[in-house]
């Protein structure tokens, strides 16, 4: 029997005990195999805990092979998958992977599956439970079953993939190795303290009532419990291989960013620095940035040289839990990726004393003031640095992040041009939403004018959100305006965002040409759906003109070249004054009839 908790540190740790047996029963192979992943510290935390269960069709000499294969892939391949990514995607990916190299294998070079070799290949039903904070995923393909009994009752949580044909024959529908494609059941459960996971081959739940299973689960060694229930099936007359797999809940984390910090979650927050001052190993040398939020200082590791940044929350929001958080999540994200266009972190230190993260120094300016300083339009080094950045979201996009917070401000250009994200303080990670939740729109405050439109609906940020931004910041960076100028910030309802017009970036900067502007206007599109499907689609269009994307201006002509209206109008007048005066000099040049003229004239 395994009982299992993560580290110390935690308050409230996620405890589970494991308790398993399998035996080959009334056959002479046992063609079964079963087992459970506890991983230490963080990984616990962000990856959980992993059980699996395999039943080799019985057909087969390989069937014993190819469960084995299954369920070992299975709680190696998971572990080895992004700790950003979900659950759900991890474990998809692994399984889909393992069957398909498995099918490979039965296939021996042949185009198809034959029933001959379904019947001598690796084939096996595969159930996998996976506990992470306060939830359950369950992962199903074949006729294993995974049930839970809480409360007195007994829920199966999984259907049999079986195709009966009558008279008492049926067959496997779906199961591992069997086709190139495998269609996993899938889904996530919320947990309880005392839930008992019931994980079974169909030797024996098909021939136990779930009322013995009740009973039995009550007991307190589990491993004796999963005993028991094999040696209850075989008396019932099972004549299959038996095993069963118990997971009890015993405790569960809080479900917070501080599960996956530890320890570090209630250290007091960094101190203000300044420039000399030794701190926790790093040599203080100059403050970078002084905001509201947070302060950056340049330091040196004392052990390595290297320079580094440290980021300490504000005096203001030294004490806000959020802020800490923060500091927390763009640490843990940035050493987590590794690209040349996504800011790096250092190798994890020793326990700290303080708050506070520690990232790799990039010198350099941001976008934001590279902007500022180019005196003409470059748009060979606009493409370039929108490449440079849309090759970095696509590395966090891959892993399941959204930056949400992109911006000229939170990306660094050095001297060689090469474009750097930075600040993850706002990022969305799956893999974290499924343990803390999402974090706060709320954190967007004070960056809004690159924020999507969506958001301002109260939608959830995807990497869509993240496409807009940099379309955006496209457009910054040969207007240095926005798409829909200051209006899309009070544009809070669809009605509202349906009336924002984009003004083309053409018209502010005659340099951009037709094609271009055209590409920057589908990243921003106020609609998501209308929007580029993929980052590399839009990289494509900035440097190859799309004549799908171009047609004829249909904004009024007004709207268009309100200079022009102006123009005409102050033509109109020079000429209705040049006119004026011209009269006015006719006039005084012509003779003028005397006095004595005009009262003759008169009588």
């Amino acid at each position: 029997m395994l009982s299992r908790s993560l580290y110390p540190a935690m308050q409230t740790p996620l405890s589970v005990t494991i308790g398993q047996f399998s035996t080959a029963g009334a056959k002479e192979a046992n063609q079964d195999f079963h087992g459970a992943l506890v991983p230490e510290a963080d990984m616990l935390a962000t990856k959980g805990i992993a059980v699996a269960i395999a039943d080799g069709i019985s057909t087969s000499p390989l069937g014993a092979t190819g469960a084995e294969t299954a369920v070992k892939s299975f709680l190696t391949d998971y572990y080895a998958t992004s700790e950003a990514w979900s659950v759900s995607t991890s474990g998809q990916r692994v399984i889909a992977a393992t069957n398909s190299w498995m099918h490979a294998q039965n296939l021996g070079g042949a185009r198809n599956l034959s029933d001959e070799a379904r019947e001598r290949g690796m084939v096996c039903t595969l159930s996998a439970l996976v506990l992470k904070g306060r939830s359950a995923w369950l992962f199903h393909i074949g006729d294993s079953r995974i049930a839970r009994v809480s409360g007195g009752g007994l829920e199966p949580l999984t259907e049999p993939h079986r195709l009966n044909l009558g008279g008492g024959v049926s067959f496997l529908a779906r199961a591992m190795g069997s086709d190139r494609h495998v269609e996993i059941d899938h889904r996530r459960l919320p947990v309880a303290v005392g839930d008992v996971f019931v994980l079974s081959t169909d030797g024996v739940h098909e021939v136990l009532d779930d009322r013995v299973i009740i009973e039995a689960c009550a007991g307190d060694n589990l491993d004796t419990v999963a005993r028991a229930l094999c040696d209850a099936a075989l008396a019932a007359g099972s004549e299959d291989n038996l095993t069963v797999q118990l997971v009890r809940i015993d405790s569960l984390p809080q479900g917070g960013l501080d599960d996956i910090a530890g320890e570090e979650a209630a250290l007091p927050p960094a101190p203000q620095l300044t420039a000399g001052r030794d701190f926790e190993g790093f040599t203080i040398i100059r403050e970078l940035h002084a905001g509201h939020r947070s302060h950056v200082y340049l330091a040196r590791d004392r052990a390595t040289g290297e320079r580094v940044a440290i980021k300490v929350p504000s005096t203001e929001h030294g004490s806000d839990k959020a802020e800490l958080r923060r500091l927390m999540l763009e640490e843990w994200v940035a050493r987590r990726i590794s690209h040349p266009h996504v800011l790096k972190a250092p190798p994890a230190r020793a326990s700290r004393r303080h708050a506070y993260a520690v990232t790799a120094y990039v010198e350099g300016a941001t976008l934001e003031q590279w902007t500022h300083q180019q005196h003409e339009t470059d748009l060979v080094a606009v493409r370039s640095i929108v490449k440079q950045i849309a090759s970095g979201l696509q590395a966090l996009h891959r892993r399941e992040i959204v930056h949400r917070d992109l911006r000229p401000a939170n990306v660094i250009i050095d001297g060689e041009g090469t474009a750097t994200i930075i600040d993850f303080g706002s990022a969305q990670v799956a893999g974290l939403d499924e343990i803390a939740g999402p974090v706060s729109d709320a954190m967007f405050a004070g960056t809004l004018q690159f924020t999507a439109p969506e958001i301002w609906l109260g939608q959830p940020a995807t990497r869509w959100s993240d496409l807009w931004s940099l379309g955006a910041m496209a457009y910054y960076m040969v207007t240095r305006e926005l798409p829909y100028g200051p209006r899309l910030s009070n544009a809070t309802t669809r009605a509202a965002q349906g009336r924002l017009v984009y003004v083309p970036a053409s018209e502010r900067n005659p340099d951009v040409p037709a094609w271009v502007d055209a590409a920057i206007a589908r990243a921003v599109a106020v609609d998501p759906a209308k929007r580029y499907g993929e980052l590399s689609e839009f990289i494509y269009d900035l440097t190859h003109p799309n004549t799908a994307l171009f047609a004829p201006e249909q904004r009024p002509w007004l709207a268009r070249r309100p200079e022009r209206l102006w123009q005409a109008i102050s033509a109109l007048l020079a000429l209705a004054l040049a006119a004026s005066l011209l009269t006015r000099e006719g006039q005084a040049d012509r003779p003028q009839p005397s006095k004595i003229q005009t009262e003759e004239t008169a009588r």
